[in-house]
C-alpha cells in the first residue's frame, strides 16, 4: 500500500552537502594508498574524484558550504585541494580514527543544527564518479521535499548489469505524490545468479550509500536505534577543538564509538525510510575493472595511460607512472605501475586486490601507506635511494612555506639546492642558500627549512645515520599544529 507524503513547509532551508572522505580504497592499490587513498586522485580527467563530488553540486537550489568529514592525516591534502578550484567550506571535521559512515553523518549532524536547527544534509562519499551531473542534480532535487517531510531518503542506482560487488536495496510501492519507494530490506552482495534475478525483477537498486534527510531526523533515528553512538558523537563534538581551519573530535570519546554504516545504524531499522531511483551514470570506482569501464577505450578495448607501448592487447587497463609498460599478447588485464610497485591481475580477479594489501600491512611494509613521493602540507617529498644507513630524497617546498623547526638523534643531512631559494635556520644561525649551493645539519642540531620565494624550492637530501625513520623528528615549532 503507498504512503502519502505529507510536506512540511519551514521556509527556505539550505541545502547542506556532507561529503565523506575517510575511506582508503584499497582495491586501486597501487595508486590508492592509505597515505593518498583513491578520493584525492585525479582518475579519470584533471580533478580528483573529491573535487567532482563537490563542483557537480553547482546549480542546485539554495545550497550552503560543504560540511567536509575526513581523516585526520589526510586533512591538509583535502583542505589544499578545495583551495584548488576555490571551495571555501563551512567545517573540515577531522576523525582521529575511522569509524565508518555512521558516526560521520551524525557529527556532521550535530555540527549543522548547531548553526541552523531545520539544516537538510545531503550525504555524499567523496569518491565516486557520476556521468550525467545534471540527472543527479534533477534526482537530489526531487528528494527535498520528502526530506523536508522527515523521510530518510537514499539513492538507489538503476542496475545495468548483474554486479556482485554491490550491495542491493529491494524497493517497490510509491510514496504518493513522489518518485520515491518504500523500503523493503537491504541485501548484501549477491552471488552473479541471485544478482541476475535482482536485475531481471525490476525491484532491486544497487546501494549507492548516498543520502538526504534532516539532520534533526536522522538523530532522532539514531537515538532510538544507536544511542551509544550518538552519545559518544555529541560528546566529541562538545569536547572538539577549533584547530584553524579544522575542527578535531575529542580523540579519546570518539575512539569509543561504535563503528558502523548508516545502513546498519539506521536505514534497515527505521519505518521513515525511502529510496529514489537514480540513472546518471553513477560509479563507486571500486576497482581497477570499474575504472576501466569508465576510461576511454581505444578501438582494441584498451585504456592507455603513460608512456605504454602494446602489441595484440585487447580490453586491458595499462597505466604507467613512471617508466616504460610494454605488454604483448595479452587481455582482460589490469596493468599498473608506480614508482615502487607493479600490479597485474586479471579483470575477474581485481576484487582481490584488497588482500594484497592486508598481506603487505601484516609483513608491515610500507608499499600499503606510502608512495615514493609522500606530502606534506608545506610540499612533499620523494625517496630516490635508500641503503643501511643512508638515504637520498627529492624536497619539494610550496613558495612561502615551511617545514617545523627541529632536531634527529639518529641522523645527519646534506642539502643540495637545485631549484629556488631557501632560508635555513641552524640553532641561531640563518642563511640563504640558491641554486647550486649547500648545507650541511649535524645531528643533534636545530634547524628549518623556509621557502621564502614565489617559486617552488627544489632541493637534494642525503640523509646519513644509524637510523633514518620519519619518527625520528622532535618539534620545537610547527605552523601546521602537528605534534
Amino acid at each position: 500500500m503507498a504512503s502519502t507524503l505529507v510536506l512540511i513547509t519551514t521556509g527556505t532551508i539550505m541545502l547542506t552537502p556532507v561529503i565523506l572522505s575517510g575511506g582508503v580504497g584499497s582495491r586501486l592499490w597501487p595508486l590508492s594508498r592509505e597515505s593518498y587513498p583513491k578520493q584525492l586522485l585525479a582518475l579519470v580527467g584533471n580533478r580528483t574524484l573529491l573535487q567532482n563530488t563537490v563542483t557537480r553540486l553547482e546549480g542546485l537550489a539554495d545550497l550552503s558550504p560543504p560540511l567536509m568529514v575526513c581523516n585526520e592525516s589526510h586533512r591538509f591534502l583535502v583542505a589544499e585541494q578545495l583551495r584548488n578550484i576555490d571551495i571555501s567550506p563551512a567545517h573540515i571535521i577531522l576523525e582521529p580514527v575511522g569509524r565508518n559512515t555512521a558516526p560521520a553523518a551524525a557529527v556532521a549532524a550535530l555540527t549543522a543544527i548547531a548553526d541552523e536547527p531545520e539544516a537538510l544534509l545531503l550525504v555524499l562519499p567523496a569518491d565516486h564518479l557520476i556521468a550525467n551531473a545534471a540527472a543527479f542534480r534533477e534526482t537530489i532535487s526531487a528528494g527535498v521535499p520528502l526530506a523536508q517531510a522527515n523521510y530518510l531518503v537514499t539513492f538507489g542506482i538503476v542496475p545495468n548489469r548483474p554486479e556482485t560487488g554491490y550491495g542491493y536495496i529491494n524497493a517497490t510501492d510509491f510514496i504518493e505524490d513522489s518518485i520515491a519507494l518504500s523500503i523493503k530490506r537491504f541485501v548484501e552482495k549477491p552471488d552473479i545468479d541471485t544478482a541476475q534475478h535482482y536485475v531481471d525483477s525490476g525491484e532491486y537498486y544497487w546501494n549507492s550509500g548516498m543520502f538526504l534527510f534532516k539532520a534533526s531526523q536522522y538523530l532522532k533515528e539514531l537515538e532510538a536505534f544507536a544511542p551509544e553512538m550518538l552519545r559518544a558523537c555529541r560528546q566529541a563534538i562538545d569536547n572538539a577543538a577549533q584547530d584553524k581551519d579544522f575542527l578535531r573530535l575529542e580523540t579519546a570519546t570518539f575512539k569509543t564509538c561504535p563503528s558502523d554504516s548508516i545502513d546498519y545504524a539506521v536505514m534497515e531499522h527505521t519505518k521513515a525510510g525511502v529510496v529514489i531511483p537514480l540513472d546518471a551514470g553513477w560509479n563507486d570506482v571500486g576497482a581497477w575493472s570499474s575504472l576501466w569501464e569508465v576510461s576511454e577505450q581505444d578501438s582494441e578495448g584498451n585504456v592507455i595511460q603513460g608512456d605504454i607501448l602494446t602489441e595484440n592487447v585487447r580490453n586491458s587497463y595499462l597505466r604507467a607512472e613512471h617508466r616504460l609498460l610494454t605488454a604483448i599478447g595479452v587481455e582482460d588485464l589490469m596493468i599498473v605501475e608506480t614508482a615502487d610497485a607493479v600490479l597485474v591481475a586479471h579483470k575477474d580477479h581485481v576484487q582481490d586486490v584488497k588482500q594484497i594489501v592486508s598481506r603487505l600491512k601484516a609483513s608491515e611494509r610500507t608499499e600499503a601507506e606510502l608512495h615514493c613521493k609522500v606530502f606534506r602540507p608545506w610540499g612533499s617529498y620523494e625517496c630516490i635511494d635508500a641503503e643501511d644507513r643512508f638515504q637520498v630524497k627529492r624536497i619539494t617546498v610550496n613558495p612561502g612555506a615551511s617545514l617545523s623547526l627541529q632536531m634527529h638523534y639518529h641522523r645527519s643531512e646534506h642539502w643540495i639546492v637545485v631549484k629556488g631559494t631557501a632560508r635555513i635556520t641552524q640553532d641561531d644561525k640563518n642563511v640563504i642558500l640558491t641554486e647550486n649551493q649547500s648545507t650541511y645539519i649535524p645531528l643533534g642540531i636545530k634547524h628549518r627549512l623556509e621557502n621564502p620565494g614565489k617559486l617552488s624550492l627544489e632541493l637534494i637530501e642525503v640523509q646519513s645515520g644509524s637510523y633514518l625513520g620519519e619518527d625520528d623528528i622532535v618539534r620545537f615549532d610547527d605552523v601546521y599544529g602537528r605534534h
